[in-house]
């Protein structure tokens, strides 16, 4: 078990950042992730500093950058969007810091061993077993008190512990529950904070979409600006859409949700979007009703799945173990984006290869919107299989177990 692990950790990409904690030391349940081996390589950019302080730049900030005359870098070169996957994937070295979180024989997290002090004051919820089942370099496992028997049950005994816990220990508590579970298919064994997430090593999902509008045979973005009153990455760049995925909600459902509330985007654009497909090629629109029901029914929604990207990042007590479901939704030109949560300061309509731009100089945009983009940018063709590193770029944006 520990040659496996130490072998799988000895493939992960190198992409760890140093920071001061604990020594290291070796576990032996292992961590499911995929390889992502490669040579970060320096981007070439003209005056403007890349590493603003998060949120402190402006729109012309990101238009200056965002210029092809901008940089002296060639177009081909892939290593901007390398540092970018890089920030998502950061920590890898100190995976065995963490110890497996075990709810019915399962392993639905990992905890840091300096963050299980403070669980281990809750004796009523929290167990810490000796009995070899999940070996770790420490010589237990964190999991729940048997007597807490129903999902129900843990998820009011370990609320009450966030709570507990405060901000002092996890920041930003949001009132929002995450599903705890094994993989994305399997059952749900109890829900959880998303603030506390991170702390306890749980697999979070979400789903970001990206905004597109089509003109004179050029693809434009609709990215955002987040509203410098969030309490995470306030003030930088984001997708028109993205959200992460709570309790008992499914993807689509979802993305119409954040639609409405991010971008002012309804429901039944799709249904104006098939009317006035059927005008332009002359046919009788009402004789198609049946078209437009079993096309778009219920749902009347044409936001696109193509597929996902995963990460992983360790900062501290915190490990991320993370799945973003991708979305894809072509815009009438006309469409203006209007957010109705405060959440978005503002948006801009920005060219593809712009965006691009402001990917690989700068870390204007929220760090896992990056890896959401990159995909974008693969899938439509603008970065391209001549180039050097094509493939161990693409691999790399599934770093994190994507189950």
């Amino acid at each position: 078990m520990a040659s496996a692990l130490t072998h799988r950790v000895a493939s992960l990409c190198s992409l760890g950042t140093s920071r001061s904690v604990p020594t290291s030391r070796k576990l032996t349940e292992p961590f499911q992730f995929r390889p992502c081996n490669f040579t970060l390589t320096p981007v070439k950019c003209a005056s403007l500093s890349i590493s603003n302080p998060a949120g402190s730049f402006t729109w012309d900030d990101v238009e200056h950058v965002s210029q092809p005359e901008f940089s002296w870098d060639d177009r081909s070169d892939l290593g901007g969007f390398r540092e970018r996957i890089k920030l998502c994937n950061r920590g890898n070295e100190f995976v065995s810091e963490f110890l497996p979180f075990v709810v019915g024989a399962e392993v639905v997290g990992y905890i840091h061993n300096g963050f299980t002090k403070h669980l281990k004051d809750f004796e009523d919820v929290f167990v810490f077993p000796r009995d070899g089942s999940y070996e770790s370099g420490f010589g237990y496992h964190v999991g729940l008190s048997p007597s807490l028997r129903t999902p129900e049950d843990k998820t009011k005994a370990v609320a009450r512990v966030v709570e507990c816990l405060g901000d002092a220990l996890i920041p930003g508590i949001r009132n929002e529950l995450y599903p705890v579970k094994s993989s994305f298919g399997s059952s749900i064994v109890f829900s959880l904070e998303r603030a506390a997430a991170p702390y306890f090593g749980i697999k979070a999902y979400g789903v970001h979409m990206n905004g597109y509008v089509e003109r004179d045979g050029e693809k434009l973005l609709w990215i955002g600006k987040r509203s410098r009153e969030k309490s995470t990455f306030p003030g930088m760049l984001d997708h028109l859409v993205a959200g992460g995925l709570p309790h008992d909600v499914a993807c689509g459902e979802n993305v119409m949700k954040e639609c409405e509330e991010e971008a002012g985007i309804p429901r039944t654009i799709s249904s104006r979007w098939l009317t006035a497909l059927l005008m332009s090629m002359n046919y009788e629109v009402h004789s198609f009703c049946w078209l437009f029901t079993v096309a778009f029914a219920p749902n009347q929604f044409r936001a696109i799945p193509v597929g996902a990207v995963s990460y992983m990042d360790i900062d501290g007590y915190r490990f991320k173990r993370d799945v973003l479901f991708c979305y894809d939704l072509k815009l009438p030109e006309d469409f203006i984006p209007i957010n109705q949560d405060g959440e978005v300061e503002s948006f801009k309509l920005v060219p593809v290869p712009q965006v691009a731009n402001i990917i690989r100089r700068t870390n204007f945009f929220k760090s896992n919107c990056s890896l959401v983009i990159i995909d974008f940018l693969f899938r439509h063709g603008y970065i391209k299989p001549e180039y050097d590193g094509y493939l161990d770029l693409l691999w790399s944006l599934k770093c994190g177990d994507c189950s």
